[in-house]
């Protein structure tokens, strides 16, 4: 807590909230984000490696994804290979269904996977992440689930394990559906999932054409091209969408996602994604608030031998800031109390989460540094009675 207090200033009293929020510390007022211009009616930036979140312009809006949807199609696919259900070169067969829907003669991106044809899964995903082909999202979707609309609700109920709170998936494709919903924040947190969870999948998406039945296409990601350290994510395009991108870029080590939506060009769509991609680059700098093990703070225990446990990160804790402007900051310890006895070293037991005026701009996870065993019998009555009375309390 007193690195966090030197490094940030100090802070005003926080009262603890319902999720049982300890108090780490805070500063009226202390660095800020910096700000910038953007045409892009949806715009989200994310820094992968703090969670820092850098730009919200109606990030936790409701929109249709168009094909940026296929990213979670390639994540149900990639944890059934890391899952060891599937391998790559397992192969799926090509549907009259999925030819018609999302082949050549449908008129949409296509990876002109021919009737009847077997694919493997190696294949299907280098149509899906560098072509964008519909009918390798839809192969996939019949080959793992039988139907597609039972692969899109795998693919709803998948992100909703990954926190993913609200997108809602109607389709493996990102065709339009009025009940096919995401938010460009949820966007950014499921390709920085993707980006760490799977590095060799996704390597893919950097994968500048692909050949398939003859026939070569590029990427269609712009930012491939602009020499900016990109090497990913997803465009998308429908006429209720406008175009939008999830693009990921790498300089001098560090990560940043963006997503905009709803741009009426795909110039403007690839010009805004470069342009705050490469703002967050240069308009933030790092700040490290605590070292792998160090300890953040502690919590309360109950009906244990000790009152108290004490919370580390098992990584750096860090966050970027704005260089040179001026901030409205919070940082809290969060977990769900009451927290009772044994505790494990090493159990998660909560989160530090820092707050520009209330928004989360960066969560990290906390753990136990120390086991705290169950207490004698007179411990855990006097601990149980001043948790009842806290109860009347409130």
């Amino acid at each position: 807590m007193g690195r966090l207090a030197r490094r940030i200033a100090a802070m005003s009293v926080l009262l603890a909230t319902s999720a049982a929020a300890v108090l780490v510390s805070a500063m009226t007022p202390a660095l800020a984000q910096a700000t910038i211009a953007t045409s892009a009616p949806h715009a989200f930036l994310l820094d992968a490696d703090s969670g820092t979140v850098l730009l919200n312009v109606n990030g936790d809006e409701l929109m249709p994804p168009a094909s940026m949807a296929k990213i979670m199609t390639v994540e149900v696919v990639a944890n059934a290979l890391k899952e060891g259900k599937l391998s790559l070169s397992d192969e799926f067969v090509v549907t009259e269904n999925a030819w018609r829907k999302g082949g050549a003669t449908s008129g949409g991106s296509t990876m002109f996977a021919d009737l009847n044809s077997m694919i493997s899964i190696d294949n299907l995903l280098h149509g899906i992440m560098i072509q964008s082909g519909n009918d390798a999202c839809i192969v996939v979707a019949e080959g793992m689930a039988g139907t597609e609309e039972v692969f899109a609700q795998m693919m709803t109920n998948r992100a909703r394990e990954l926190g993913l709170k609200k997108s809602v998936f109607r389709n493996s494709t990102g065709l339009p559906d009025p009940d096919q919903k995401v938010t460009a924040r949820e966007l950014a947190m499921l390709a920085r999932h993707l980006i760490q969870t799977y590095p060799d999948i996704y390597s893919f998406y950097s994968q500048t054409e692909f050949e398939w039945n003859g026939i070569t296409q590029k990427n269609r990601n712009p930012l491939l091209a602009l020499n900016i350290g990109a090497d990913g994510v997803k465009t998308g395009y429908t006429a209720e969408s406008g175009y939008g991108l999830v693009g990921s870029a790498v300089q001098d080590g560090r990560r940043l996602i963006v997503v905009v939506n709803g741009l009426p060009t795909s110039r403007e769509r690839a010009t805004e994604a470069q342009k705050l991609l490469l703002w967050g680059f240069r308009a933030f700098e790092e700040l490290s608030l605590f070292g792998p093990g160090e300890r953040v703070g502690e919590v309360p225990v109950y009906g244990g031998l000790q009152s108290t446990v004490a919370l580390r990160s098992d990584d750096t804790i860090k966050m970027l800031i704005g260089k040179g402007v001026k901030r409205n900051m919070k940082a809290r310890i969060v977990y769900q109390g009451p927290l009772m006895a044994p505790v494990a070293q090493g159990d998660r037991v909560g989160a530090l989460r820092i707050y520009n005026n209330d928004e989360i701009i960066s969560e990290a996870p906390l753990f136990a540094a120390e086991s705290v065993d169950v207490g004698p019998l007179h411990k855990r009555a006097l601990d149980a009675i001043w948790e009842l009375s806290l109860g009347w309390l409130q």
